[in-house]
């Protein structure tokens, strides 16, 4: 006896990948986000294939896993796919110090942040 499963909270024709704690400060991960929001799937990939920002990297595998959910748990057409969200949260912040002189002491903080990528199968229509 356990309690029935929630319902899906993104629509039929979506699917979803979470990136938590990411070592990295939110602001830093927007600029990536940003760069791939409302392009083409394959698109997106490929601008994070070539880009500098090292984030990059962790960013492609996010969007990557975002497709396979799509492609494999929800049978999407891969092709058709469109990253309709990438958001950008704030996580934990790390506080560490660093002595200074005469005795005092310097902050240093160590943000993390969450990257939630969700991609949207387009309509034929839409397309065109």
């Amino acid at each position: 006896m356990s309690k029935p499963s929630a319902p899906r909270r993104e629509a039929d024709n979506e699917a979803k990948a979470v990136l938590r704690a990411v070592r990295i400060s939110p602001r830093k991960l927007d600029l990536v986000a940003a760069t791939i929001r409302g392009k083409k799937a394959a698109t997106a990939v490929n601008e994070l294939t070539f880009s500098k920002k090292r984030i990059a990297l962790d960013v492609k595998k996010a969007l990557n896993s975002a497709i396979a959910n799509a492609e494999n748990n929800h049978n999407l057409d891969v092709d058709r796919l469109v990253v309709a969200e990438a958001s950008v949260g704030k996580g934990l912040i790390m506080k560490r110090f660093q002595t200074r002189g005469r005795g005092r002491a310097a902050g240093i903080v160590k943000p993390f942040a969450h990257l939630t990528i969700v991609v949207r199968e387009r309509a034929e229509t839409e397309e065109k």
